[in-house]
């Protein structure tokens, strides 16, 4: 079984020192050289290479640069995705993120962890697991998205959260470490819907 493999089935892989993974990875930060340097107005230009390296993405989308990413196959993006500055999303697992999805800047979305043990860890072993995040979500600037967490639909993630467990639909969830504050309302719908 090779590490990428390993990888994919979510067991302990060596992601520092396998050839392939490497090179995956040099290919990725490539094309994200490239897009980070595209002038901001050449939207086409931008569109064309983030769909060359990311597994899925919807029609309309936009990521602000600088954007950065391990790999780019393991993430998937619906439609209507924007997020703004700085995202960082770390894929050695599947990151699949739903439509109408707005992240805010200075997010980073982690699917990889470490051993605790030194021993392990100085050998460039580590574990991934799939990050979720439903539709018509909203992820407010500075959030950090730890491995295995899914986000469901319609919820609200707080500025400056970090998110290490599960979030449920329709909240609105913040702070260290993320917890729910409140389920959205339908007053709470209807609150900002006026002029």
């Amino acid at each position: 079984m090779t590490e990428k493999e390993k990888a994919a089935q979510g067991l302990i892989y060596d992601a520092n020192y396998d050839k392939e993974l490497v090179e995956e990875r040099i290919r990725a930060k490539d094309i994200l050289w490239e897009y980070n340097q595209v002038q901001p107005s050449k939207l086409k230009k931008r569109k064309k290479l983030l769909k060359g390296l990311l597994g899925k993405t919807g029609k309309e989308f936009l990521i602000e640069q600088p954007f950065y990413c391990d790999y780019g196959y393991n993430i998937e993006i619906g439609e209507n995705f924007y997020s703004n500055h700085n995202l960082v999303i770390l894929d050695g697992a599947r990151v699949i993120i739903g439509d109408n999805v707005f992240v805010a800047p200075n997010v980073s979305i982690y699917t990889a962890g470490h051993p605790l043990d030194v021993e392990r860890r100085n050998k460039g072993w580590e574990y991934a697991r799939p990050v979720t995040i439903g539709n018509h979500v909203w992820i407010g600037g500075g959030v950090t998205i730890l491995p295995g967490v899914t986000i469901g639909e319609g919820s609200t993630i707080g500025a400056g959260s970090v998110v290490n467990k599960d979030i449920p639909a329709g909240v609105l969830a913040a702070g260290n470490p993320c917890k729910v504050i409140k389920e959205i309302t339908e007053e709470e719908k209807l609150r900002y819907g006026k002029k």
